[in-house]
């Protein structure tokens, strides 16, 4: 986690100048507003309410994201047991332009003391808008992988498995190490998943090269030389057959 800093400083990094809480109503819809609906009872639809609504929008003023986080492994098949917000990834250069169409739509949009995202308000739930992944920038090579999937009826662009994953192994740290949370994730889109390239890029780091340790002494995945195929059986050939065989 980055040192909390001030908030120009701030706003120079995430390439949004004076960000404020939008004015009027911090309600997304208007209670007025014939585009009302009751905010649903259960939790994981209004998370997904909400990641349909800012979907629809970015998608409508052609910002390039893609949706991550839980509600993206549910697009890719996950079981329906959403986090507590909705995450989008989108690019630095756009973190302006996408806060004032989100402001535009009547989304409250704010600065946090974490200098990688945005945060807005939809429906009530929280939506991050992250520009960098475990300490990377993200790029158009990162969404152009990603893949248009229906979130409950609404099609929109998703990060890969495999980049949803590697965001995730690449975030371990000595301070930040959860792999029960990750585990259920990894079992659930192995199939989907680039296992040689996660291991090319996340490897070599202690935390993630445990991960895959616990993940091969599951049977999820194969361990990393299985692909080599198994050791040359020793010859059992008598001494005097293999003196012959020599001359």
């Amino acid at each position: 986690m980055t040192q909390p800093a001030d908030d120009s400083a701030l706003d120079q990094r995430a390439g949004v100048s004076e960000l404020r809480l939008a004015a009027g109503d911090p309600e997304f819809v208007p209670l007025n507003d014939p585009r009302h609906e009751e905010l649903p009872l259960d939790r994981n639809q209004a998370i997904l309410q909400a990641a349909k609504q800012v979907g629809s929008i970015l998608k409508k003023n052609e910002h390039p994201f893609a949706l991550a986080g839980s509600v993206a492994v549910y697009a890719h098949g996950g079981t329906q047991n959403l986090q507590h917000d909705v995450d989008f990834c989108i690019r630095p250069d756009d973190a302006e332009a996408v806060a004032a169409t989100l402001r535009e739509a009547g989304l409250a949009v704010y600065t946090p003391p974490e200098d990688w995202l945005l945060k807005a308000n939809c429906l009530g739930q929280q939506v991050d808008l992250i520009f960098e992944l475990a300490h990377e920038p993200v790029t158009s090579e990162l969404l152009a992988r990603a893949q248009d999937l229906s979130v409950d009826s609404v099609l929109m662009p998703v990060l890969s498995p495999t980049d949803l994953l590697h965001g995730l192994l690449a975030a371990f740290s000595e301070h930040h190490c959860n792999f029960g949370a990750v585990l259920p994730i990894a079992r659930t889109l192995r199939e989907k998943i680039d296992w040689e390239a996660l291991r090319r890029d996340c490897g070599d780091d202690p935390m993630p090269a445990a991960f895959f340790f616990i993940l091969e002494r599951l049977d999820i995945i194969p361990p990393a030389d299985a692909s080599a195929g198994p050791p040359a059986a020793p010859s059992t050939a008598p001494a005097a057959t293999v003196k012959e065989e020599r001359r």
